[in-house]
């Protein structure tokens, strides 16, 4: 079957999460200080990388709430019991410092272009759709999707089947009529084969190692990739 939409993740594949991220650290630093403990910003930028990791996990597996797994990421970043305004406190004036800091990749509005009538177009995100509606707005995308759907509200997180097959049905579309892009090789690409989506792992950093997943380096080809000037479908890498 052709396919006919195009499910997308936005952290660090349309969104550079990552550069917004560390960038707003840097800036909360310069405002605010270092925090105590760390010897340096580089060191508390990883632990805050990894608790991100660590508490994103816990929600994903529905251990805990959106704004719970914020606030464990705050406590253990600062090292000491806080309490919930406290804790929310914090982040919010983080928000500031990583709001000024977003960005989309350069690739991102240039593909929704190419793509834009030929394909529908929606999103599938492991965070909220408070937090993901107000990012696509700002960023001035929200109404190129037809749907936005997420974790928190789905109570579902990716790579579960049943996450990728509520945007399906949103779209009111089979399975393998989607395609499904992101920059995570389980969650994203490979959850979404086993969905029964047409899976593309968006392999920005030449990762690579992942044979049986069809990638690409850029998004710039993926309008190739989907139009069938490759053999979707056959592992490799495109480009």
């Amino acid at each position: 079957m052709a396919i006919r939409a195009v499910l997308w993740d936005i952290d660090d594949t349309l969104f550079d999460y990552t550069s917004a991220d560390l960038a707003g650290m840097r800036s909360q630093f310069a405002a605010e200080g270092l925090p105590a403990g760390y010897e340096s910003a580089e060191q508390a930028l990883a632990r805050w990388r990894e608790l991100m990791k660590l508490h994103w996990a816990r929600f994903a597996a529905g251990e805990c709430t959106f704004d719970e797994q914020r606030r464990a990421r705050v406590e253990g970043f600062l090292g000491g019991p806080l309490s919930d305004r406290e804790a929310d406190d914090w982040f919010a004036r983080h928000l500031v410092h990583f709001e000024a800091a977003w960005a989309l990749f350069p690739d991102a509005v240039p593909v929704l272009d190419a793509l834009g009538d030929g394909y529908r177009h929606a999103v599938l995100s492991n965070s909220s759709l408070a937090v993901q509606e107000r990012k696509l707005k700002v960023l001035g995308v929200w109404d190129r999707f037809e749907a936005v759907l997420c974790a928190a509200e789905l109570g579902l997180s990716k790579p579960a089947p049943g996450a990728f097959h509520a945007a399906c049905d949103a779209l009111g579309l089979p399975p393998e009529q989607v395609a499904y892009i992101g920059d995570e090789p389980d969650i994203d690409a490979l959850g979404a084969v086993a969905a029964g989506l047409n899976g593309i792992w968006l392999d920005r950093t030449g990762r690579g190692g992942r044979p049986e997943l069809v990638s690409v380096s850029g998004l710039d080809q993926v309008p190739d990739l989907l139009a069938g000037n490759t053999r979707f479908g056959a592992p490799g890498t495109f480009g």
